[in-house]
């Protein structure tokens, strides 16, 4: 459980970071919106630093699957736009990969 919470933290600090650079650099929002981006990004990068993994590697690997999902629960939650179902579909298969990488006997 510790590493689902450490990869479902990371997501949400990396998300929030980049589109704190998106929105500066795309929507026009102010350049102080890239302070709580670097902010969030750091926090991103310490959370994937707690993933009991021996290889940062095949951590960051599997965690590709659980930032794929969060990404696409921003675009409906935060983006107000709701994944249609090739973005469900691709989210899923990538959710099965980090699974794979995750629950693999080593």
């Amino acid at each position: 459980m510790p590493t689902i919470a450490a990869y479902l933290g990371a997501a949400l600090f990396e998300i929030a970071g980049c589109f704190a650079f998106w929105g500066w650099v795309r929507l026009g929002k102010p350049v102080w919106w890239l302070l709580p981006g670097l902010i969030s990004l750091s926090l991103f990068a310490w959370l994937l630093t707690l993933v009991e993994s021996a290889a940062a590697g095949r951590a960051f690997a599997a965690y590709g699957g659980i930032y794929i999902a969060a990404s696409l629960g921003w675009l409906w939650v935060v983006e107000d736009l709701r994944p249609d179902r090739w973005d469900v579909t691709g989210g899923l298969i990538c959710l099965a990969g980090a699974a794979v990488i995750l629950a693999a006997p080593r």
